[in-house]
């Protein structure tokens, strides 16, 4: 997929070395931090086709400048499985040129050819610069989120 100059490709076992500082990024955005055996576990379902999740980078030509995950899963509300868009991140540099809509409508496709009948996300309530695009792209239906760590 290309767009504006940005293409976007499926993550692939190779890309740990472009795909782990976009993901220390993400985390850093988010004020986050993991370890690094939970991001190698990670990578490594997100690459592996028997995993119910992938992934995928957005490049200008060879700079990266960003990424998606999402999974799909069953739901007791259809038939056909969901899709969760799991983590976006973009870089400062790219933000605002049309990567991180490059990046869902990815997803959007990839869960179209999963045969998936919805895609959704969270984001935090602070995140307003993201939400601007996000209102542009889906449905803001109005749930709450509720959470409680087990580990």
């Amino acid at each position: 997929m290309s767009d504006a100059g940005i293409t976007i490709r499926p993550l692939a076992a190779e890309d740990y070395a472009v795909w782990a500082p976009l993901w220390q990024g993400y985390l850093t955005f988010y004020e986050a931090s993991l370890p690094e055996a939970t991001s190698r576990t990670t990578f490594a379902r997100l690459t592996d086709p028997a995993e119910p999740m992938w992934g995928a980078l957005a490049f200008a030509g060879e700079t990266p400048l960003g990424l998606v995950h999402a999974l799909s899963h069953r739901s007791t509300w259809s038939v056909q499985d969901y899709c969760y868009l799991n983590d976006l991140f973009v870089t400062d540099a790219a933000r605002g040129k049309g990567a991180g809509r490059a990046l869902i409508e990815h997803v959007y496709a990839e869960a179209a050819r999963r045969g998936c009948a919805r895609v959704y996300w969270l984001t935090h309530e602070t995140n307003t610069t993201a939400q601007r695009l996000y209102n542009t792209l889906a449905d803001r239906p109005g749930f709450i989120e509720y959470c409680k760590n087990l580990d």
